[in-house]
């Protein structure tokens, strides 16, 4: 390596009239993870019985929590995942205009949500398998989508920074060389694991997410909550992790957009890394966090006062 570090990528991504563009040099970019039946039973047992009430409400939470991409997952067991996932996909997209991030292990269910999508997808996602790749980069070419991958393969998840480092390299190689994909378009998840099963992983990941910095300039996602899994206080860690990690180059994570305090941790980071130009976006939140507080206490007022009033003289 001559010393230098690369230029940093930017992958674009689009809904039907709105696009985003990825990059470390940019405002981070906060992929919104709610709209997923993983760990929520109720949910999914109203995905069973056709009720997709929840999906909106979850939209509606995360565009208001901040959310600039949403990914959509609809592994439901006995659920024919591909007819659903594009349904859902439809339905969200008449809801916001929002980019999405199609989310899903099963390959049928990938290209079901691409034939309906109306823009630029992120297909979230494959691995260093060579059978993953031989199953998905032929759908994220034929669809012009930008993929997020994984450096794992099928013997491990090497804990070891270069060991990931060698991987990233293969998914790179077979992408580029043998599908024609821009490099721009491969966003690295560097594989944030929980700190509370092993201290060293937090650093490995950020040795990783340098690396990839300086050797490609490529744009990096990560499930932001993977990191306090069984830990307490998982929006303070969560917050502080995002924060280090987009010093090393991080520049989106799938993470809850409904959580205030992560989000704030985020955009705070942008502008003392230089990404909120004077600080605007910072101010206008401020304002915006303060009119909705008044507008609270005025309501809240004005109830009070409703509930003690005499009642009107008949």
């Amino acid at each position: 390596m001559s010393g230098e570090m690369a230029a940093p990528l930017h992958t674009t991504i689009r809904s039907a009239t709105r696009e985003l563009v990825i990059g470390s040099d940019r405002p981070f970019c906060i992929i919104g993870e709610r709209l997923n039946p993983t760990g929520r039973r109720i949910f999914q047992d109203q995905i069973k019985a056709g009720d997709l009430s929840a999906v909106g409400r979850d939209v509606k939470a995360q565009v208001e929590g901040g959310a600039d991409v949403l990914d959509i997952n609809m592994g439901v067991p006995l659920v024919d995942e591909a007819e659903l996932l594009a349904k859902v996909i439809t339905m969200v997209q008449g809801l916001t205009d929002l980019p999405i991030c199609i989310d899903s292990s099963v390959v049928e269910a990938l290209e079901a949500g691409l034939s309906v999508y109306q823009g630029r997808a992120l297909v979230n996602s494959i691995t260093a398998e060579d059978e993953r790749l031989e199953q998905v980069l032929p759908l994220v070419k034929k669809y012009d989508a930008a993929v997020v991958a994984l450096p794992n393969d099928v013997d491990e998840i090497p804990m070891e920074a270069e060991k990931r480092l060698l991987l990233v390299e293969k998914i790179v190689r077979v992408a580029t060389q043998e599908y024609g994909i821009a490099i721009e378009d491969i966003v690295i998840d560097p594989l944030a694991m929980p700190i509370g099963a092993d201290q060293a992983t937090g650093l490995s990941t950020l040795e990783t997410m340098r690396g990839i910095r300086e050797r490609w300039g490529m744009n990096m996602t990560c499930g932001a909550s993977n990191v306090s899994f069984g830990m307490p206080g998982r929006h303070e860690l969560n917050g502080a992790w995002l924060a280090m990690a987009m010093t090393a180059g991080l520049s989106s994570a799938i993470m809850d957009a409904r959580t205030p305090s992560v989000v704030s941790a985020v955009r705070a980071a942008d502008l003392l890394l230089g990404h909120d130009e004077w600080g605007m976006a910072w101010i206008s939140r401020a304002r915006a966090a303060q009119a909705a507080q008044k507008a609270a206490e005025k309501a809240a007022a004005e109830a009070a006062l409703a509930a003690t009033a005499e009642p009107a003289a008949t």
